[in-house]
């Protein structure tokens, strides 16, 4: 019909509207007129063509034999309908029909795309056509025609002769791809991922054939469309009845549904595919012999449904098999060449080396020695300083947290125009949170402090941090921050990597009094193993790297090698404690990096630290700070706590923030509460505990009696109760001693609410 708009010449009795084809001025042609029954007879007359004609609701008006005798539907049955089910459920969600209308309402021609149309039956049939409007006399569109053919015929050539080129270029492919490689694992690749393409299988494996000790397991070799997981909890294929032809070389076999299959089951212990395996119906196998006549091994592939497979697999496959078939001797052969010559050569190298670098290696030895020597040494002087940190800082931080917790009780209770006694409080608590920090700083230091790593972004901290560290450097220290491009993620605690930036930056600070310029910088780095030999406690591998420079002052060697002593500083009596630089160094080896100072004096200081990467792209979700501490909800609050004093003050504290609260002082006494008290949301619970049970004990029982109870910890030092290797465990939440009211208000509504 050429796109051409129809014009209507007038309603035909029968509700038949009559459409004829404008003139080429574009008005109708009414003496060209054609009756009903010559439409009619015109239209039936195509009875390959299926010609439908619609109403501007897309509502069928007329049903040619054509359209009955390609799609099934009678012209009764389909009056009134729309043509939607005609279409595929995808085409349906994609709003074919309804863009097919609307084309041919913008642009006088709707070009529907060739594709699957649905008989009555359910069989489908590929149809290419168009639709066209039918425009009333007065211009307006009144209906549509609908032409549609049928092509399935000229589909199904179609799809034969680009599936034989497409094997054909796949083997010419592959058998370059083979010719020219030599590593044997690669070129069984090569050939079970062309299998599995050729074939259309979902999964495909080649099996080496090389015994195992019992004589029945062919060990697996390759895989593709499926991980190594699916298949590595089964027994690898023996001489079953189904997998003996192949092993034996004799001949490619090929089933439409293996479970149907006479020879299908005849393995026991098994009756079949074993439970878990991957469904496999169609089943197609073939042997890969060499020129010997040896039987390398099998090329297996399977799909879920069944009939998948036919003769032009069967055919492509045997091409496929002896292309394999003659890499894979070639490899061999090289590669056993390739073994002689290399063993001649490392024999020949062994012994002049050993002319050569006998002294050397003695020398090296002696070295490696003293490296281990140091190393024993600086993982003594560690232990005993952690010993020695650890004995003080539970008893410390239980002190400070009797002390701060009553000082913010009592500035919550003092009269606002109490000026004088308010700042004397806010004093007092700004002392004991230093001392807190000292506490900690000796714990970072020891590498005891309690991380709680998470997958972070390194640069997305680094910018975050930018306004506090602009405040902290001042106006006269010019900082730039230089971003790494694809940086990778790093594990680690994003609190204890701001506070060791933070050190970082105010030493780099103090060593510019006079101003200079200040550079951050990112990036993804290697630390390879003669470096990491060279190293103490330096494992080679992928790290993420910040580098905090500055142009001040310096170091000479001598400083550097002292640096990260605890107590140690270059600075005047009252301006440093020396334990800023020991802080980051422990932070960063307790999360398994390494920390590298490079200075000379007047030149500048870059301080290097190497985050091990973590693998593979985690999400992080941002935490936000409250504005004001969350009160409670009348929750039920169990507090275990040995020391009198904390224990009063964390019970008043939660009483004041809307919970009710009980107590109870060793883990004995806790449990008697849980096993007669009323509902209980919360246990709150000092790690260490005196009568022989912690608080991961009297938490465990909590959870036999109450299973959905919340479980939050505090400690001032506890090494091995909930974290190991300086780690918290996984699930387990913390807050470490001594905390603020806002502290402790954040953490229990978080852990009530599941946030955490």
């Amino acid at each position: 019909m050429n796109g051409a708009p129809l014009q209507v010449a007038r309603e035909i009795p029968g509700d038949i509207l009559v459409p004829i084809l404008s003139t080429k001025s574009g008005m109708p042609n009414y003496e060209s007129s054609l009756t009903a029954a010559e439409w009619r007879q015109i239209v039936n007359s195509a009875v390959e063509t299926a010609v439908i004609s619609l109403d501007p609701e897309g509502r069928v008006t007329t049903w040619s034999r054509g359209a009955q005798s390609m799609l099934g539907w009678s012209e009764a049955e389909m009056l009134g309908r729309t043509i939607e089910c005609l279409f595929t459920e995808e085409d349906r969600r994609r709003n074919v029909f309804a863009q097919e209308l609307e084309d041919a309402r913008n642009h006088g021609r709707g070009l529907g795309a060739e594709g699957w149309r649905l008989r009555k039956d359910g069989s489908r049939v590929w149809g290419a056509g168009e639709v066209a409007p039918i425009m009333g006399p007065d211009g307006t569109i009144i209906g549509f025609v609908k032409i549609l053919r049928d092509r399935t015929e000229q589909r199904a050539n179609e799809m034969v002769v680009r599936e034989e080129r497409r094997a054909l270029q796949i083997l010419n492919r592959v058998g370059s791809q083979l010719a020219m490689g030599q590593d044997l694992h690669q070129l069984v690749q090569l050939a079970t991922d062309a299998g599995v393409e050729l074939t259309g299988a979902e999964f495909g494996a080649f099996f080496y054939n090389v015994v195992d000790d019992a004589g029945k397991t062919y060990m697996l070799y390759t895989l593709s469309g499926a991980p190594v997981e699916a298949f590595s909890k089964f027994p690898m294929p023996r001489n079953t009845a189904v997998f003996a032809p192949t092993f034996r070389g004799e001949g490619i076999i090929r089933s439409r549904d293996i479970t149907k299959d006479p020879r299908y089951g005849r393995n026991a212990p098994y009756a079949g595919m074993p439970e878990g395996h991957l469904p496999v119906r169609s089943y197609l196998a073939v042997p890969v012999v060499s020129r010997a006549g040896e039987v390398l091994g099998g090329l297996f592939f399977g799909h879920a449904r069944e009939g998948v497979f036919s003769e032009r697999s069967e055919r492509g496959l045997e091409g496929l098999a002896a292309q394999a078939a003659i890499a894979i001797d070639n490899a061999r052969l090289y590669a056993a060449a390739q073994r002689e010559i290399a063993e001649r050569q490392r024999t020949e190298a062994s012994l002049q080396e050993l002319n050569a670098t006998l002294e050397h290696k003695v020398s090296e030895r002696t070295e490696q020695l003293k490296r281990s020597e140091e190393a024993l040494r600086q993982a003594q002087k560690m232990e005993a300083i952690g010993q020695l940190t650890g004995g003080v800082a539970h008893d410390f931080n239980n002190l400070l947290q009797a002390i701060t917790g009553n000082l913010e009780i009592l500035q919550r209770h003092l009269p606002e125009e109490s000026g004088r006694a308010q700042r004397a409080a806010a004093q007092a608590i700004a002392g004991a949170e230093r001392a807190a920090a000292l506490t900690q700083r000796l714990l970072a230091f020891a590498r005891r402090q309690p991380l709680d790593p998470k997958p972070t972004h390194i640069n997305a901290l680094v910018t975050g941090m930018s306004d506090l560290l602009h405040r902290s450097l001042g106006e006269l220290v010019a900082v730039e921050i230089v971003l790494g491009v694809g940086l990778w993620q790093a594990e680690i605690d994003p609190n204890g990597l701001e506070s060791a930036i933070l050190n970082l930056v105010l030493n780099a600070r103090d060593a510019m009094p006079g101003g200079g310029r200040l550079t951050i910088e990112t990036s993804n780095a290697y630390i390879d193993e003669h470096y990491a030999a060279k190293a103490v406690e330096v494992r080679p591998g992928q790290y993420v790297l910040i580098s905090v420079s500055d142009s001040g002052t310096g170091m000479d060697e001598a400083t550097i090698a002292r640096a990260v002593e605890p107590f140690f500083t270059t600075k005047p009596v009252g301006l440093g404690t020396g334990l800023g630089l020991s802080q980051v160094y422990g932070f960063v080896k307790q999360s398994g990096g390494h920390l590298k100072i490079y200075s000379e004096p007047g030149q500048g200081t870059t301080v290097k630290i190497y985050l091990p990467r973590l693998v593979g792209a985690v999400d992080v979700i941002e935490e936000t700070e409250a504005l004001l501490p969350p009160e409670g909800e009348q929750e039920s609050i169990l507090v275990v706590e040995d020391d009198d004093g904390v224990r009063s003050v964390s019970v008043e504290t939660l009483m004041d923030l809307g919970y009710r609260v009980l107590e109870a002082a060793d883990g004995a006494m806790a449990l008697r509460v849980l096993e007669h008290a009323g509902h209980i949301d919360l246990l709150f619970t000092d790690v260490v505990l005196p009568g022989g049970m912690t608080g991961a004990d009297v938490a465990a029982k909590a959870r036999e009696l109450r299973p959905d109870i919340k479980v939050l910890f505090t400690t001032g030092y506890a090494r091995n109760a909930i974290f190991h290797h300086g780690r918290i465990d996984k699930g387990v939440q913390l807050i470490t001693k001594p905390f603020t009211l806002k502290q402790l208000a954040e953490k229990v509504r978080a852990v009530l609410d599941g946030m955490d």
